[in-house]
């Protein structure tokens, strides 16, 4: 399988850095085996993964996600979200990065779309704070001890450490997820 471009900024980055695959691994609390899978594109890393690889890097998720790095406004039409282009990770779910691109951002706004049945239960934990809302059909998302019902309107902010995950009540479910890192 080619490496995908993600993998290669990872794996560029981090040689830049003259740093190992195993210490990359230790400051994101996975295996050397998972950043090496990352890394030659054979698997696409959770978002939680992503920012914590990005984390210890030493970089913004948006720097691995696009090349094209800008300060200017970012102009995203409707057109452009196609869900079948999008990254699928190996927990079930795919997404879109809005504004990859923009330096120096406080927050990262993602389009996320998920199938019953194909989340695989994970519980997902990276620093700072996160935001859900839904879009489109119904899941339980898990927070800590809690588990909500969720519906197209409702949202959750919480303290993205604490960990949490999903699972699609309806045959699909479409949330925004905005990742706002530590301050």
């Amino acid at each position: 399988m080619p490496m995908s471009i993600l993998g290669l900024r990872i794996r560029t980055i981090r040689r830049q850095q003259q740093r190992t695959q195993q210490q990359i691994a230790e400051a994101c609390g996975c295996t050397k085996g998972l950043v090496s899978k990352i890394e030659a594109g054979k698997c696409q890393p959770t978002l939680a993964m992503l920012t914590k690889i990005a984390r210890a890097l030493g970089v913004t998720a948006s720097a691995l996600l696009d090349e094209e790095e800008t300060a200017a406004t970012v102009y995203t039409p409707a057109e452009a979200l196609h869900a079948a282009d999008w990254p699928r990770t190996d927990k079930g779910y795919a997404y879109y990065a809005f504004a990859a691109g923009r330096t120096d951002k406080t927050m990262q706004p993602f389009l996320i779309t998920a199938r019953r049945g194909q989340v695989t239960p994970h519980g997902l934990t990276h620093a700072g704070d996160e935001f859900v809302y839904v879009l489109e059909g119904e899941m339980a998302y898990r927070v800590g001890d809690q588990t909500y019902h969720l519906r197209p309107g409702d949202s959750l902010y919480f303290n993205a450490l604490d960990t949490h995950d999903l699972t699609p009540l309806t045959e699909r479910v479409t949330y925004l997820a905005i990742f706002s890192p530590p301050q």
